[in-house]
């Protein structure tokens, strides 16, 4: 087994390395002046089991094309299997028709990655889960729940928790974690006027004097969590946190989320925080490196993934 890593996240992919105690294969991945990508391989990766570690996450365009090539770079020469290890996968919100004459672009993502020359694919809690289906490999969502309930259960030891999802299409997700947890259930139910904007309409369920947990995917914005939010406190809850697994970070959320009223926002490394998240005072961040070194280690070793989460 070999680990190569792209320039989207090296500080997970190291995380990874030293999990699995395999040190990442010397790699060298460059622009020409005219801002083409050149990858080199320098190790021998004829025959190997090749993990190709890189997040899709901004800029987008860039990483996916480093992916890509690397892909294609790895086929070329001649190794056994490509496991292109995607933390996060952009292009997941684009999972469906909108409107008329609008593209699908996480099903042409999909399409790349495997014609690139990529075997299986392995990745952390999809927008959509049917977007493994957009795949014509073998596909492994890995799921951040248990990394969160195991800092869930370290932080409140009282039992009066309700697990709240920021909108009705994030109920699944939600139940999930609250199974897990023994939580009962709440949901934020929000109409959205314009793009990139969310007005919180009601609160379904009981949060009066609870400690609510806000559980999302992704954190763009921040107006969908700094919004219920704001709507649990008026509704009685005693404080809210928030956990989500990609902080993409658009704009200026890292200064909404921290003049809102959440008192602790808490993220995955999945995508490298930024300086702006590194020194909020309420923004956390979680290490997924155990889980997806342990993912890739039952990969190589042909046993099963799923039972990661049982």
């Amino acid at each position: 087994m070999k680990l190569v890593a792209g320039n989207s996240n090296r500080p997970l992919a190291n995380a990874i390395a030293a999990y699995l105690k395999t040190p990442l294969t010397e790699c060298l991945v460059r622009r020409f002046s005219d801002m083409e990508i050149f990858v080199e391989v320098r190790e021998n990766v004829r025959g190997e089991d090749i993990f190709v570690i890189q997040s899709t996450s901004y800029p987008a365009n860039d990483n996916l094309m480093e992916l890509l090539i690397l892909t294609d770079a790895l086929r070329r020469a001649s190794a056994r299997r490509i496991t292109a290890v995607i933390p996060y996968f952009g292009y997941a919100r684009q999972d469906r028709k909108t409107l008329p004459r609008t593209p699908i672009s996480a099903k042409l993502v999909a399409n790349l990655i495997t014609h690139a020359g990529a075997d299986r694919v392995l990745t952390v809690d999809l927008h959509a889960g049917q977007i493994q289906g957009f795949f014509d490999i073998p596909t492994d969502n890995l799921y951040a729940a248990p990394v969160m309930v195991r800092d869930i259960t370290k932080r409140y030891t009282d039992g009066n928790i309700t697990v709240v999802s920021p909108d009705v299409g994030g109920v699944v997700r939600a139940r999930s974690l609250a199974s897990r947890i023994d939580a009962p259930l709440a949901i934020i139910d929000k109409r959205r006027d314009r793009p990139g904007e969310s007005e919180v309409m009601n609160v379904i369920g009981n949060v009066t004097g609870r400690h609510c947990i806000l559980i999302d995917d992704i954190i763009d914005s921040g107006g969908t969590l700094c919004n219920a939010a704001h709507a649990l406190i008026e509704k009685g809850a005693s404080s809210v946190a928030a956990y989500a697994t990609h902080g993409v970070f658009s704009g200026g959320a890292v200064a909404r989320i921290q003049a809102s009223k959440i008192d602790t926002l808490v993220i995955t490394d999945t995508i490298v925080p930024t300086e702006a998240v590194r020194v909020a005072s309420n923004i956390e961040v979680l290490s997924l490196s155990a889980l997806i070194g342990e993912a890739i280690l039952r990969t190589s070793g042909e046993e099963s993934v799923s039972s990661l989460f049982d």
